[in-house]
């Protein structure tokens, strides 16, 4: 096979090289490709959320009892009406108590119980499973389940009469000095578990050669405990307490299968009262205020609180 020469330089002629690609063109095709799949998901979640928000807080001025036709605007009357009637003002109240109770409850057992079976027991792993599992059920579950326990001829009581505590028997959902306290205990119950997670997850980042150094110096276990393992666990306290918060000022589920707010208004809350407003007394106006409020409050309380213990936060 016979090769042609260049005339020339008497060698083989060089063959042409491929054509380089823009670079430029190419890095900015790269850049665009993300946007591209992201806006189908900004688009379902202006669709799903941003759009329901913004016409929610329209709403929230207005008289709308969900029927077709422009509702009339009734300005701040729906805010007043939330401020001034003792239902609303019974409803914010439980909700408050409800957030403060279960956030400081919650995390002081969370933070117990991952200090006890971050420790070297045998049976660490099977009680970890045990109190993490009812996090992992529904909540309307709970519900039903705690509200057949506490019943007046339920299992508690039951069990109490076995033991000859018959004077502790009470009728702790129809008794309006028991019935918060008795949903507020049974949240803290379902949710202890997963506080207790997130604590151990916390653990697993305390360095053990500074504890180690700690013990050599002298120091005792509660002063280990106090100047290294609490400090550090300033972050995983930020987000436990962060999430009950909001959990509970949103409280909904178990309120409304144990007692739906009963017995008179002993248990509302302002979600409860929302729903009922809503899809009971035919109110979208008034409802969509009080979620505007509860929004507020939730969005005010949760920065209120990330900003104060992040202060707080060490590094390793």
């Amino acid at each position: 096979m016979s090769v042609e020469l260049d005339r020339a330089t008497g060698s083989p002629p060089e063959k042409p090289r491929p054509a380089t690609p823009d670079r430029s063109h190419r890095g900015r095709r790269r850049g665009e490709v993300p946007y591209r799949f992201v806006v189908p998901a900004l688009a379902i979640y202006a669709l799903v959320v941003l759009y329901p928000t913004a016409s929610g807080s329209v709403y929230a001025f207005t008289d709308w009892a969900g029927r077709r036709g422009a509702p009339d605007v009734v300005g701040f009357a729906n805010f007043a009406e939330l401020l001034a009637t003792r239902q609303a003002v019974g409803a914010l109240t439980n909700t408050l108590v409800i957030a403060a109770a279960t956030t400081v409850v919650q995390t002081l057992i969370g933070l117990a119980l991952a200090l006890v079976l971050h420790s070297a027991l045998v049976s660490r792993n099977v009680l970890r499973t045990l109190f993490f599992a009812p996090a992992l059920l529904p909540p309307v579950i709970i519900g039903f389940l705690w509200q057949y326990i506490l019943t007046p001829g339920g299992p508690l009581n039951g069990a109490l009469r076995s033991f000859g505590l018959d004077g502790l028997a009470r009728n702790w959902l129809g008794d309006s000095s028991l019935a918060l306290g008795s949903v507020i205990a049974v949240v803290i119950w379902q949710h202890a578990g997963l506080t207790m997670v997130i604590y151990l997850a916390g653990l697993q980042g305390v360095p053990v050669d500074l504890l180690e150094a700690a013990n050599l110096d002298g120091a005792s276990r509660w002063q280990r405990l106090r100047h290294i393992t609490l400090p550090l666990l300033i972050p995983a306290t930020t987000i436990a307490m962060s999430l009950t918060l909001i959990s509970g000022l949103k409280m909904f589920d178990q309120v409304f299968v144990m007692t739906s707010g009963g017995p008179g208004y002993a248990t509302e809350t302002l979600s409860l009262l929302m729903y009922k407003e809503a899809f009971v007394s035919g109110r979208y106006g008034y409802s969509t205020a009080i979620a505007l409020v509860l929004t507020m409050i939730v969005f005010a309380f949760a920065m209120l609180q990330l900003k104060a213990l992040r202060r707080f936060e060490v590094d390793a």
